[in-house]
């Protein structure tokens, strides 16, 4: 591929959400605070953005950052019933033996979060791809898990990531309950043309290829082509390498980006931008 030819150690655009690659926008780095203050407060937190825009690779960051204080678990596909949903949470969080009733999974998981914090540890949970959840008890049993506490402090954190139907879902009167309890949110929009060009730099510069591999115009057109969207500048980038590869270029140029946009409207393969409300200003 391209790698050999332009003298990288790894391909710079990979669909993988390795957090070496994630570029810290403006917009990146405040969703980034966010959440971490969410978790240092072991409050509920909400992460929303459009399809490719970058939440798992950010929450892959969150992982990083805050190291082994927490006990992380995933529940990366979230089609569950409450009961099954318990089950998987219990199972991340290091329950040895989840157990089958509903009653008895709470009560394995709390004794698993005062475990951890007799260990002078937190638990968070991350759940990806949350506007999947297919049923309002599922939501209920996430509210419920924020019910474990002590006295003076909450056992676990717990972070709602999804689709901006996520948040549409949750307007609705009926999760007030859930909603009330939201203590960071943070919805990660398309990246601006400005961003595009240290956005390309940064990830070429982790897999160890040349600076200024790809000049202004290249940019423009991809953040014209992809519309800003993370994931389809990766894919156009890739294919542009590919094509400057075969040009012989050294450098990757407007000619090569028009090259392989020709006859291609990657913008009709978008999601339409829904119109996102914020919901109340999180508490510092």
């Amino acid at each position: 591929m391209y790698e050999g030819f332009y003298g990288f150690r790894e391909r710079a655009f990979r669909k993988t959400p390795d957090p070496r690659f994630l570029f810290l926008s403006e917009a990146y780095e405040e969703a980034l605070e966010q959440l971490l203050f969410a978790v240092e407060e072991m409050e509920l937190a909400l992460l929303t953005g459009e399809v490719g825009s970058g939440k798992t690779l950010l929450t892959r960051a969150l992982v990083d950052k805050v190291g082994d204080r927490h006990e992380v678990g995933m529940v990366l596909n979230p089609r569950l019933s409450p009961r099954q949903f318990l089950a998987v949470a219990a199972a991340e969080l290091g329950v040895a033996q989840p157990k089958f009733h509903a009653s008895d999974l709470h009560a394995q998981i709390h004794d698993r979060l005062l475990e951890l914090d007799d260990q002078g540890r937190a638990a968070l949970l991350i759940i990806d791809e949350a506007h999947l959840i297919p049923e309002k008890a599922t939501f209920e049993e996430i509210r419920l898990l924020t019910n474990f506490q002590l006295d003076d402090r909450n056992l676990i954190s717990v972070l709602l990531c999804g689709q901006p139907e996520l948040r549409e879902r949750l307007r609705h009167k009926t999760y007030r309950a859930l909603t009330q309890r939201i203590g960071a949110q943070f919805h990660l929009e398309a990246l601006a043309a400005e961003d595009v060009p240290r956005y390309l730099a940064h990830r070429v510069q982790v897999a160890g290829g040349p600076a200024l591999l790809f000049e202004p115009a290249a940019a423009r057109r991809l953040h014209e082509a992809s519309g800003g969207v993370p994931r389809v500048i990766n894919q156009l980038a890739t294919q542009s390498l590919i094509e400057g590869m075969a040009r012989g270029s050294t450098r990757i140029g407007a000619a090569e980006v028009d090259a392989i946009c020709e006859g291609q409207d990657f913008l009709d393969s978008l999601p339409r931008r829904a119109d996102v409300a914020a919901f109340p200003a999180a508490r510092r």
